[in-house]
């Protein structure tokens, strides 16, 4: 997690927590957040693709790991990544590409 975070990669946590080791989520959390502006977005998808699915936009200042289960993506945005307010769902995020 430091080293991603140094490098700014956006990050993804597929079913990030287990009920038998709770903390390895909030630990990675904080661990990025040494490295990003709490205004950092971040994508929240719960049961995606199934009849329930959900998808948010929160801060990683505002993140929550305790509305994380292993129904849960998460999508941890890089300094460029932004939200595209101009879309019909407030759940649109965008990474430009870098080289």
């Amino acid at each position: 997690m430091r080293a991603a975070g140094e490098a700014d990669f956006v990050v993804a946590f597929y079913n990030p927590l287990s009920r038998h080791r709770p903390w390895q989520l909030g630990r990675a959390i904080e661990v990025l957040r040494r490295h990003r502006r709490p205004a950092t977005p971040v994508a929240v998808g719960r049961h995606v693709g199934r009849a329930a699915e959900s998808v948010r936009v929160v801060t990683l200042g505002t993140l929550d790991t305790g509305d994380v289960d292993m129904s849960t993506v998460l999508l941890v945005g890089s300094s460029t990544t932004r939200l595209l307010a101009h879309r019909p769902l407030a759940s649109s995020l965008y990474t430009p590409r870098r080289y």
